[in-house]
């Protein structure tokens, strides 16, 4: 289904629902980021981080789009990140360590959804694990939907910080990912490198730290799959792309929200016309919950074929989804292997949702748990 939506910033927006559009529209190089007047665009939200578009054509955005893949799809290879995948099992490990001396209930999110992401992230890209404090900060305050004064300053952090970086970098390189894009960069993109060194670090532990909050609720509600998952680790991979796909309990999410992006050529689809400059919302979360394709989608079980668009679809597809995948499964297997129990130590309907952020979860996880 296709309709016409108003975005929370007050403007206009097509929102796209059923699965095999928006799978469609995912792989459809006219729409972008790009917009040949972004000033008078209509914008998504007033934050900076996906709110309104920069300038670019088609033809640019999709070259620009293509050089940043070359770039970084040597380091993100399914190969590389297997790679980690013993190294995120001793992280695992040690945050579980902690966790397990802290007295009960313990803040789950903050003992070990938040700091495993960026911990991986941190080494994967050459970023000090000590300043996690300043680009946590930063990272919440870019992605705040209610302030856009406080969104643009969290830019303007996080951009300043990664330029300093670069610039270490350059003096004193190492064996990341920052580097490795210093090197292949043409002279003079110093601050296209510092742009992309930003959004890796912001969306390689913002999403997956609210998946990983968002699988321990699911597991607490649907104990049926707890027990199945403890009688056999060797289904978690198929419970972490249900987790992937099912919503949050406590999504605080309009219906009408959804991927921004812009026409940036006249797009004819379903019957529907879709003028060169407006915006389309792609709705991924309900696609995800498309009966027609997912039947009985508010069930949270390990299914047979679960084709979720979770992580995108064509060209765009997410380059760090086989890191989230390995990170969540390593989790979710240390905690059915080393806790007979493990789940939320209050409703819930109790939990206090991060309205304001754009990726949304939880502000807080408290825990109990009993040892296997």
């Amino acid at each position: 289904m296709i309709k016409r939506v108003t975005t929370p910033a007050g403007d206009p927006a097509w929102l796209v629902t059923d699965y095999d559009l928006v799978k469609t529209l995912l792989a459809d190089r006219r729409l972008g980021r790009g917009h040949a007047d972004p000033d008078n665009a209509p914008k998504y939200t007033d934050a900076v981080l996906l709110g309104k578009p920069h300038q670019a054509t088609e033809e640019e955005e999709n070259e620009q789009h293509a050089w940043m893949r070359r770039m970084l799809t040597p380091s993100f290879s399914a190969r590389n990140m297997e790679a980690l995948r013993p190294r995120v099992r001793h992280l695992v490990d040690g945050l579980l360590d902690d966790l397990v001396r802290q007295p009960q209930p313990a803040d789950f999110h903050e003992a070990v959804s938040f700091p495993l992401p960026v911990l991986v992230i941190c080494e994967l890209l050459g970023v000090p694990y000590e300043d996690r404090e300043k680009f946590r900060r930063w990272s919440e305050a870019v992605g705040t939907l209610n302030d856009p004064r406080k969104s643009q300053e969290g830019a303007a952090g996080l951009w300043a910080y990664m330029g300093e970086l670069v610039e270490r970098k350059k003096k004193e390189p190492g064996d990341d990912v920052i580097t490795r894009l210093i090197e292949a960069a043409p002279p003079g993109q110093d601050e296209t490198v510092a742009s992309l060194s930003a959004g890796l670090l912001f969306a390689g532990h913002e999403t997956t730290v609210v998946a990983i909050d968002r699988g321990v609720m699911l597991l607490s509600l649907n104990p049926v799959q707890w027990d199945a998952l403890r009688a056999d680790p060797g289904t978690v991979p198929d419970v972490v792309e249900e987790i992937l796909r099912h919503p949050s309990p406590i999504s605080v999410r309009s219906e009408d929200s959804g991927m921004p992006r812009y026409a940036m050529a006249d797009i004819d689809i379903e019957g529907v016309h879709i003028p060169c400059g407006d915006l389309v919302l792609l709705g991924i979360a309900q696609a995800n919950c498309d009966e027609t394709r997912f039947p009985d989608p508010a069930a949270f079980v390990p299914r047979e074929s679960n084709p979720h668009l979770a992580f995108g679809h064509g060209p765009r597809f997410c380059i760090g989804a086989p890191l989230a995948r390995i990170e969540l499964t390593e989790l979710l297997t240390a905690l059915v292997t080393r806790f007979e129990t493990f789940g939320p130590a209050v409703d819930v309907a109790q939990l206090t949702p991060r309205a304001e952020q754009l990726v949304g979860g939880v502000a807080h996880l408290p825990v109990r748990w009993t040892v296997a």
